[in-house]
């Protein structure tokens, strides 16, 4: 039993290895789909079990003849946007494109104020208060 899934294995290895064409067009779709369980990586930069499997997903389905489109369309229709590495420009991914230059803007706006603040001179002391202070320091 071991052997014969061993020898189906290498089978397997050596079929994929047989076409440099599909495994360019494998590498170029995992390069720009999301790994599912691992942070900021691509699914050609992941070994998760995961990403290994949605690797061979994506050449069984263009050994069928699915196009890199249809591929990445059925990718996000089962995964949502978040599979693709550079989601869409739209209304359900807006926070994501603007959201860290709205933070860095708020950031400024702090650092602003908090300046100019720190900046602002301080009255000069009338008569009476020098005075008064000259008289504590004696």
């Amino acid at each position: 039993m071991r052997a014969s899934l061993l020898a189906l294995a290498l089978l397997a290895v050596s079929a994929s290895a047989q076409d440099p064409a599909l495994d360019k067009r494998v590498a170029g779709l995992a390069h720009e789909l999301r790994c599912l369980v691992c942070q900021n990586q691509t699914l050609a930069d992941s070994n998760a079990a995961l990403a290994v499997d949605l690797r061979n997903q994506i050449r069984e389905q263009l050994k069928g003849g699915a196009s890199e489109r249809e591929v990445i369309d059925f990718m996000v229709a089962r995964y949502g946007d978040f599979v693709l590495y550079r989601p869409p420009f739209k209304a359900s991914t807006l926070a994501l494109w603007l959201g860290p230059f709205v933070l860095l803007a708020l950031g400024a706006l702090l650092l602003v104020r908090r300046l100019v603040r720190r900046r602002a001179p301080e009255p000069p002391l009338s008569e009476a208060e020098r005075a008064r202070a000259a008289k504590l320091l004696e």
